[in-house]
């Protein structure tokens, strides 16, 4: 097994735990002697506990991951991208494909829109709650690009996880533009179809590691 898989949702937590401690020390030092009691009066700004949101969300679809994972399923959580501030939340390898999934805890239905087709090229948005989230896609794509630089020549797979989103009874999940949408357990389901193929499970994961390391 590989050194260190990462501890989901770490970043995150690190990141609002540092604005919670910015934003506490503003309000003291607005309010001087008053400042304890005015934090605890003053509600957490939304943008600070969007931090704490996607912590758990990614610490609950590892959870997910983390309870498939074995000597022919690798598991990496929370890597940092080289020169980048941004992170993959899990890489998942497998003996059919690597797998670059995004975690979000979103309310509201993530859908499928397709707009053209006849006289207009074909386009694919996400949206979700009625709002578009297509930059999601985008950034999760991306996160795939830096993967098979790294490992060249391995079937990558990507993903979107929702925790908390409205899912439908039936059906849900879909693709848009190569991407899967979907919810931590159909998720799993996913990656155990890839159980099989020509994938160096062992080498994979170990190249991946050494390039993009736990953000802790």
């Amino acid at each position: 097994m590989t050194s260190d898989t990462g501890a989901a949702g770490a970043s995150a937590r690190r990141e609002y735990e540092r604005r919670r401690a910015q934003d506490e020390q503003r309000i003291r030092g607005q309010w001087g002697r008053l400042g304890g009691l005015a934090v605890a009066l003053t509600p957490e700004r939304q943008s600070t506990r969007a931090w704490s949101v996607g912590a758990v969300g990614e610490q609950r679809v590892g959870a997910a991951l983390d309870a498939i994972a074995s000597d022919s399923i690798r598991v990496l959580h929370d890597r940092r991208i080289p020169r980048s501030r941004a992170n993959i939340d899990h890489l998942v390898i497998t003996p059919g494909a690597v797998w670059v999934i995004d975690a979000k805890r979103y309310s509201g239905r993530p859908e499928l829109r397709v707009d053209g087709g006849l006289i207009r090229p074909r386009t694919e948005s996400l949206v979700v709650g009625g709002r578009d989230k297509s930059a999601l896609v985008e950034s999760v794509l991306g996160q795939a690009a830096r993967i098979c630089d790294a490992v060249p020549g391995n079937p990558i797979r990507t993903a979107l996880c929702f925790v908390d989103a409205d899912w439908p009874l039936f059906g849900g999940s879909f693709v848009v533009r190569t991407v899967e949408v979907t919810w931590p357990k159909r998720l799993a389901e996913r990656i155990l179809s890839t159980s099989t193929g020509a994938v160096d499970v062992d080498a994979v994961a170990a190249a991946a590691e050494a390039r993009f390391r736990p953000s802790v």
